[in-house]
């Protein structure tokens, strides 16, 4: 006994059913997926938290960029300083590596001024170890613009 064909277009009309249906739960699932992603994004970006050595969970407040800027350019100025000018032989080029990484154009100039005169190379013959006793940095801003002396 033969089995009857169905037809065709009963067929492709289930089928064109399925492949809709998926298509939409699919792209419902995607929006959602972005949706959620947004929203976490959005709120971890706003709050932040910390977690304190007995667990507890301190929240975090945000605060601008200017207001710890002279803090961190005092940091950075000792930073500098330190790499620049805390050197011997053994150290001299890691730390010049840094310190010129972070200053300017100047500073390069610097450097190869000091290299044209011979300072490292007495380093080395010598064993010179060269110490920064202390760093006293002041910080002026002038409409936006900030500079420093030290």
């Amino acid at each position: 006994m033969k089995t009857p064909y169905k037809n065709i277009y009963a067929v492709l009309r289930i089928n064109r059913f399925i492949v809709l249906a998926v298509i939409i739960c699919s792209s419902l699932s995607s929006f959602f997926a972005v949706w959620m992603a947004y929203n976490i994004n959005k709120k971890a970006l706003n709050n932040a938290f910390a977690i304190n050595t007995d667990g507890s969970i301190i929240p975090l407040k945000l605060v601008t960029q200017k207001e710890n800027y002279k803090v961190e350019a005092l940091a950075h100025l000792q930073l500098f300083h330190n790499y620049f000018y805390n050197i011997d032989a053994s150290n001299y080029e890691k730390n010049l590596e840094k310190a010129l990484w972070l200053g300017n154009s100047s500073v390069d100039n610097l450097y190869r001024q000091k290299k044209a005169d011979g300072v490292y190379n007495r380093l080395l013959q010598y064993s010179l170890v060269q110490k920064v006793l202390s760093i006293d940095s002041q910080i002026e801003e002038k409409h936006g613009a900030y500079s420093f002396r030290t």
